[in-house]
């Protein structure tokens, strides 16, 4: 299977990853979910640690397996300044194995929406399905396709202050469909420094997945039971909600 650019976008952007404001909602959320569960816990997607650093902080018995080996590198170097001990990988989503299934896997931050085709959606449900014990679950989120955020947000450059080693620098970043009919959202992210130079850029594919979208993909690899809510752990009210999936094989 082909990376479709996931490996390139993260590979060149790991260094710069954690300079730039990500979500809290959902670590939280994924933490306390991990709490809960009386075995191992599997996050795919685990990237430079956001939540895979702060389960191990929780003495929460965790693995982890990610695309890119340079996002691994950054949360392992993280790790060994806290002196923590990560259990980590390189393995694609898509096609990957275990030696023993885990009590809870996550998929966090919207990593599902890297899969761009039906083949991949599938093959991925597969492999995260296969890692997950028969009495545990399979938990991921992403965001519900809206309309509104599209009008206003879309084709429109975003422009972030970050620091990078101490240095300011600005992250633009814009987002906009590539293939409006199989809602394929093609961005690009550009990192310039003080001096506006070009210090990394690279570009990055989502598929948009809607509700009624997702729950056909868990029907077609046998799944019947799964529960929907958002963060705070309600039903869904707006597309503003992101989708949480709390899946049993």
């Amino acid at each position: 299977m082909e990376s479709d650019g996931v490996i390139d976008f993260y590979d060149t952007w790991a260094p710069f990853y954690d300079a730039e404001e990500t979500p809290t909602t959902d670590v939280s959320y994924y933490v306390a979910r991990a709490s809960e569960v009386d075995g191992r816990v599997l996050e795919v997607g685990c990237g430079t640690g956001r939540i895979y650093l702060e389960l191990l902080r929780e003495n929460i018995d965790a693995a982890g397996i990610d695309l890119s080996e340079s996002m691994l590198d950054r949360l392992r170097e993280k790790a060994t300044a806290e002196g923590l001990e990560p259990e980590v990988w390189q393995a694609d989503m898509r096609e990957f194995t275990v030696d023993a299934p885990f009590d809870l896997v996550i998929v966090p931050f919207r990593a599902f929406l890297h899969n761009l085709t039906i083949d991949d959606q599938l093959a991925a449900l597969r492999s995260l399905l296969d890692a997950t014990a028969d009495d545990g679950e399979l938990v991921l989120n992403f965001y519900a396709p809206d309309c509104e955020f599209v009008v206003e947000n879309y084709g429109v450059e975003e422009t972030e202050a970050v620091e990078v080693t101490g240095e300011p620098h600005r992250v633009l970043h814009r987002a906009d469909f590539e293939d409006e009919i199989d809602a394929i959202v093609r961005g690009e992210k550009v990192l310039l420094d003080e001096h506006d130079e070009v210090v990394a850029s690279e570009t990055y594919r989502l598929k948009s997945v809607s509700k009624r979208e997702f729950e056909l993909l868990l029907r077609l690899v046998g799944v019947s039971s799964w529960t929907l809510t958002n963060f705070d752990g309600d039903p869904p009210a707006s597309a503003k909600d992101e989708l949480v999936w709390s899946i049993r094989p």
